[in-house]
C-alpha cells in the first residue's frame, strides 16, 4: 500500500533530470517544507534560488513508491493508508508527524 514518506518540494526548472519522479525539474525532500525552503535561503541548494523567486515550485510529498504528490493528492494517499483521520483536503507535514 502506498503511503506518505516525507515532505517535498518540486522545483520545475523546465529541464529533465535523471532519476526524478517528475517529468521536468527536481524534487527535494525533507522533514518539513520550511526546512527545505530554509535550505534554499541558506545556500544549500544554490541552483534553486532563481527558480524559487519565479514561483516555479510546488509543495507536496514523496510517497513510498517514489511518486511526488501535491498537498491534495497527498491527503488522499495519507487517508487511504490510515496515516491521518481528518476532513481536511490538503495535507501538511504537521498532520503526519
Amino acid at each position: 500500500m502506498e503511503y506518505i514518506l516525507c515532505a517535498a518540494v518540486w522545483v520545475d526548472d523546465g529541464q529533465e533530470h535523471s532519476s526524478q519522479p517528475v517529468a521536468t525539474g527536481f524534487v527535494v525532500g525533507g522533514y518539513r517544507h520550511h526546512n527545505i525552503i530554509n535550505g534554499v535561503l541558506a545556500g544549500v541548494y544554490p541552483h534553486w534560488k532563481e527558480t524559487r523567486r519565479t514561483g516555479s515550485y510546488t509543495q507536496g510529498f514523496v510517497t513510498s513508491i517514489g511518486r511526488f504528490v501535491d498537498r491534495a493528492e497527498g491527503m488522499r494517499v495519507a487517508k487511504a493508508a490510515g496515516q491521518v483521520e481528518t476532513e481536511a483536503t490538503d495535507l501538511y507535514s504537521e498532520d503526519l508527524y
